[in-house]
C-alpha cells in the first residue's frame, strides 16, 4: 500500500482507493505508528492462516461483513465490540464485531459491497459516527458454518471517535470499547470448550466472554502483529450446549 493516495492497489481483491467520488476510501495513509504491524499483516496473511472455516468454493454462504475498529483510548490502542441481544436467533448474547449482511444497496461483495455494509451496520448497531471512520485494510473472506454467512472483515482506525451506545436493545445489549492490553494479558486468556467437542480461543474482558468467530478473528490478528503473549492453552472455559 503506498502512501500515494490517487493510486490504486489491491486489498485481498478489493480496490484500495484514497481519493475518487462515490468510491469507499481504504488507504493508509496518516496512520498512527502502532497499526504498522496490523497494516503489514493485512498485506500478507492467507486465509488459512486465520481460520479453518473457509467459504464454500460452491459460492454458497449469505455475503456479510464485520467492523475491526481500534482507536486511541485512556490505556492505549483498543477495539470496538458489542453484545449482540439474548433474544436473536442467531449468536445470542455473543459479543462481537459490529456488522451483518449486505444489502443490495451496498454494492459489489466482491467490490466496495463489504465496506460500506461494514460501516453501515456499525452506525446502525452502535450509533457510530462513519465520518470518523478510515478503513485501511480488509482480511479475506471467511466463513461461519453454524450461521452460514461468508464473512469479510473491514479493518479501521478511529481517527475522530464518536459517542456509542446501543442503537435497538432488541439487536444490541451492549456496546464496549477492549484494551488491547486486555486482550493480551495471559490472565485474560483460555480455551472455549464447546459441548460439540470444538475448542477455540476465548478472552474474558469488561465482563463477557469472547469466543468463537470474533474471538478467532482477534487471536489471528495479535498473533500476525506480533502482539500476542505466551498464555495457558490448557485453561479450559466451557460453553452452555445452547451456544
Amino acid at each position: 500500500m503506498g502512501e500515494d493516495t490517487d493510486k490504486t492497489s489491491r486489498t485481498h481483491g478489493v480496490t484500495e482507493t484514497g481519493r475518487a467520488a462515490g468510491e469507499v476510501v481504504v488507504t493508509t495513509q496518516g496512520l498512527p505508528e502502532w497499526l504498522d504491524p496490523i497494516v503489514r499483516a493485512v498485506q500478507t496473511v492467507e486465509p488459512e492462516q486465520l481460520s479453518r472455516f473457509l467459504p464454500p468454493k460452491s459460492g454458497r454462504g449469505r455475503q456479510s461483513a464485520v467492523l475491526i475498529l481500534l482507536g486511541d483510548g485512556v490505556r492505549g490502542p483498543e477495539l470496538l465490540l458489542m453484545e449482540r441481544a439474548g433474544s436473536l436467533r442467531s449468536h445470542a448474547g455473543q459479543p462481537s464485531f459490529p456488522g451483518g449482511a449486505l444489502d443490495p444497496e451496498d454494492g459489489d461483495p466482491a467490490a466496495g459491497g463489504p465496506l460500506r455494509a461494514a460501516l453501515r451496520e456499525a452506525e446502525e448497531e452502535t450509533g457510530l459516527d462513519p465520518s470518523g471512520v478510515q478503513l485501511f485494510g480488509v482480511l479475506p473472506k471467511l466463513y461461519i458454518p453454524v450461521s452460514g454467512f461468508v464473512v469479510t472483515p473491514v479493518l479501521g482506525w478511529w481517527r475522530v471517535p464518536s459517542p456509542v451506545g446501543a442503537v435497538d436493545p432488541a439487536e444490541t445489549a451492549r456496546v464496549f470499547t477492549v484494551p488491547v492490553a486486555d486482550l493480551t494479558d495471559p490472565a485474560n486468556r483460555a480455551t472455549a470448550l464447546h459441548p460439540s467437542g470444538h475448542t477455540g480461543p476465548a478472552f474474558l474482558v469488561k465482563s463477557a466472554l469472547v469466543w468463537g468467530f470474533t474471538a478467532g478473528v482477534i487471536d489471528r490478528i495479535l498473533h500476525f502483529a506480533g502482539w500476542e503473549r505466551p498464555w495457558d492453552r490448557s485453561r479450559q472455559v466451557p460453553l452452555d450446549w445452547r451456544s
